[in-house]
C-alpha cells in the first residue's frame, strides 16, 4: 500500500507495478486509488480563505488498471507500453507542496511559486527521461502528452515552457473540467481520455508512438513514465 504521495501517488503506482510485471513473467498487477477530499474538508475561516480554493479544486475518486507483461494473444487487448520510468526530487522545495495531519484531518497548501518551480525543472526532466529511453524526438510536440492536471495555471505553464501546441495538453484539461484535481486518481482520468482520442487518431490514420505521463506532488517531486503505443 502506498498512502500520502498525494498528486503523483498513480504515476508512483504504475512505476511500481512496471516494475513487479517485468520481474515475475506472466503475472496480472491489479492497481487501484481512491481519494476522499473529506480528511481535507474544513469548516470556512475568514482567517484561511484558501480552504476554500481548496474545496472548490479538489474531488473525490477512484479508479484501477492492471499492468502485466507478456499479454496472451487473442485474450487481451493492451492499448500501451510502459517504457520507461523516472523520479525525481527537487532540492529546497519540501514547503511549496505543504500537508500536515492535524485532529481534525489533513491540510495541504500549494504555493503560490509552485507552477514556476515546475516551470524551471520540467524541460531538464523531460529532456532526461526521453534520452534515458532512447527516444529520437525532434521536439516535444512529437508526442502525446498525459500529464496531471494540479491547476491551469500549471498546464499553461508546462504549455508555454516546453512550446507544445494546444491540442497536446487537451486530455489533462479535460479531466480537470470533468473532475477537477482528484490526486492520485487523476492521471488515470486522462489517460482515458487519452486513450478516446487515440481511437480516433488511428481512424483517422495519425498516431504519435510515444506518449508521456507526467505528475508532480509533495517534495517538490516529478514522477515521469514514457509511454509506447500497442
Amino acid at each position: 500500500m502506498l498512502y500520502f504521495l498525494g498528486f503523483y501517488g498513480g504515476v508512483t503506482g504504475l512505476r511500481i507495478s512496471k516494475d513487479i510485471a517485468e520481474n515475475y513473467p506472466g503475472s496480472r498487477v491489479l492497481l487501484t486509488t481512491s481519494e476522499t477530499t473529506i480528511l481535507g474538508s474544513w469548516p470556512p475561516n475568514k482567517a484561511c480563505p484558501y480552504d476554500l480554493v481548496g474545496a472548490a479544486l479538489f474531488g473525490d475518486g477512484a479508479a484501477a488498471v492492471i499492468i502485466g507483461s507478456n499479454p496472451i494473444a487473442g485474450q487481451e487487448s493492451p492499448f500501451m507500453e510502459l517504457n520507461y520510468a523516472v523520479q525525481q526530487f527537487l532540492p529546497e522545495t519540501h514547503n511549496v507542496i505543504d500537508g500536515r495531519l492535524f485532529e481534525e484531518g489533513i491540510n495541504f497548501k500549494l504555493g503560490r511559486d509552485l507552477p514556476q518551480k515546475i516551470d524551471e525543472n520540467i524541460e531538464v526532466f523531460c529532456k532526461k527521461l526521453v534520452v534515458a529511453a532512447n527516444a529520437e524526438l525532434r521536439d516535444f510536440n512529437e508526442l502525446f502528452w498525459a500529464v496531471h492536471p494540479g491547476r491551469p495555471a500549471i498546464l499553461n505553464k508546462l504549455e508555454s515552457t516546453l512550446k507544445r501546441s494546444s491540442d497536446k495538453l487537451e486530455s489533462s484539461r479535460r479531466a480537470l473540467t470533468d473532475y477537477g484535481n482528484v490526486s492520485s486518481n487523476t492521471i488515470f482520468y486522462v489517460m482515458e481520455n487519452m486513450r478516446e482520442e487515440l481511437k480516433l487518431k488511428k481512424k483517422g490514420g495519425r498516431e504519435e508512438e510515444c506518449r508521456l505521463a507526467l505528475a508532480f506532488g509533495p517534495g517538490i517531486t516529478f514522477e515521469g513514465i514514457l509511454l509506447r503505443s500497442l
